[in-house]
């Protein structure tokens, strides 16, 4: 029996996270088209998404990425239902209790977004979720040079600026955006600091300082 309330609490988290990426991305989606940065093809060239090392692409409702969430979350859930009524209904979870969990975060795990990232007036966006300025702790900037992490994973990302955003109050942050040049990166900075956010200095690294 514990098992199964086990997994229906599972199922209930899950299903919570899918509705509300969803959610947070449409929300995303209409604020993007008030942005401040980037506002061109060039300044979208200029940002290199790490899930993919592709070069950034319009958050809009009508991109694949966000078509790709939008129905995609639907049919998950759907099965996801159907997986649930399976597993209450039998006895499938005692015998394969890995199997399913395993299946169920894979499905979780199949809605994703390509990634973006916006600098507004009210705040910003990172990879499908819109952050107020109250919410953003801090920035850090790396340069991309040999024997940095990033290095040699893609040749538009050598040489360029790995741009993170810490949040205030959240366990996981955001994945990072990498700037391909030092002048859109001072647009950036020039932009976070307008609103308040400071770079933060770690030992561990060296922050590239706006204008050096």
């Amino acid at each position: 029996m514990w098992i199964n309330l086990f997994f229906i609490v599972i199922f209930i988290l899950g299903i919570v996270y899918l509705i509300r990426f969803r959610l947070n991305l449409k929300y995303a989606a209409e604020k993007a088209g008030n942005a401040h940065f980037p506002t061109s093809q060039e300044d979208m060239n200029s940002i290199v998404i790490p899930s993919e090392f592709k070069v950034m692409q319009p958050l809009t409702k009508e991109t694949k990425s966000y078509l790709w969430v939008k129905w995609g979350t639907v049919g998950v859930i759907s099965l996801l239902t159907v997986l649930l009524t399976v597993v209450y209904w039998t006895d499938m979870l005692h015998q394969s209790i890995f199997s399913i969990v395993h299946l169920f975060f894979i499905l979780i795990s199949s809605i994703k977004h390509r990634g973006n990232f916006y600098l507004l007036h009210e705040g910003l966006i990172l990879n499908g979720y819109y952050v107020q300025w109250a919410r953003v702790k801090g920035y850090k900037v790396e340069k991309i040079i040999k024997w940095h992490e990033l290095y040699g994973l893609d040749d538009k990302i050598n040489h360029g600026y790995k741009l993170e955003v810490k949040l205030k109050k959240k366990w996981f942050q955001p994945q990072f955006v990498v700037v391909r040049d030092q002048v859109q990166l001072d647009r950036i900075l020039t932009l976070l600091e307008k609103h308040g956010v400071e770079s933060i200095r770690e030992a561990s690294h060296t922050p590239v300082s706006k204008n050096v």
